[in-house]
């Protein structure tokens, strides 16, 4: 799938942006609109480590990414940026996300019946910070002892997974890490 990029000072009148991980519940700019969403043929995936927010470079955490998977239906949060902040906006997310994300512009299908354009932030096998698949109880042994400066790595795997349950998304692979967080924990 080809990557597409928007300038960053142009191009940005129509820009929505799809939030799949910790932007769902930590929408950190403002916006205009939020609508939920949905993006075809991609998985959520633990697969990127975190070591600038969820965890260190001594001991990564694990966050979400996108693995291209057809037919597969990935649920969540479209943004509208303010218009008249939308340049600051795209600079605050591309500053947030530098940990390995690059940014892809996807259709999102919003929940209202209309097909925009939106950006996500994707990390791709190829940057430095990407780990891998690993089973749902080694995602999880990982996330338990990850801690970062934006707080603990459980804390945004639970996050995640009560965000998608309040829009009644089910996300398998979600579900499964915090069980086994909870399991883990003994809670």
């Amino acid at each position: 799938m080809a990557k597409t990029s928007i300038n960053k000072t142009t191009d940005i009148d129509d820009i929505w942006v799809f939030g799949y991980g910790s932007l769902i519940w930590r929408a950190d700019f403002e916006y205009a609109e939020v609508q939920p969403g949905y993006i075809k043929h991609f998985s959520r995936r633990f697969w990127q480590g975190s070591t600038d927010h969820r965890g260190t470079p001594q001991s990564p955490g694990r966050v979400v990414t996108l693995i291209e998977q057809p037919d597969a239906i990935c649920w969540r949060t479209a943004y509208r940026p303010d218009h008249e902040r939308a340049a600051q906006t795209l600079q605050h997310l591309d500053h947030r996300e530098k940990g390995g994300y690059d940014r892809q512009t996807l259709p999102v299908y919003l929940k209202s019946g209309v097909t925009i354009q939106g950006l996500t932030y994707h990390a791709t096998k190829d940057n430095e910070h990407y780990l891998g698949e690993a089973s749902a109880t080694q995602i999880a042994e990982q996330v338990i002892n990850s801690l970062g400066p934006s707080g603990n790595n459980i804390e945004y795997v639970l996050n995640l997974e009560q965000a998608l349950s309040q829009i009644n998304a089910t996300d398998e692979h979600v579900t499964d890490v915090a069980k086994e967080i909870r399991a883990l924990l003994g809670s």
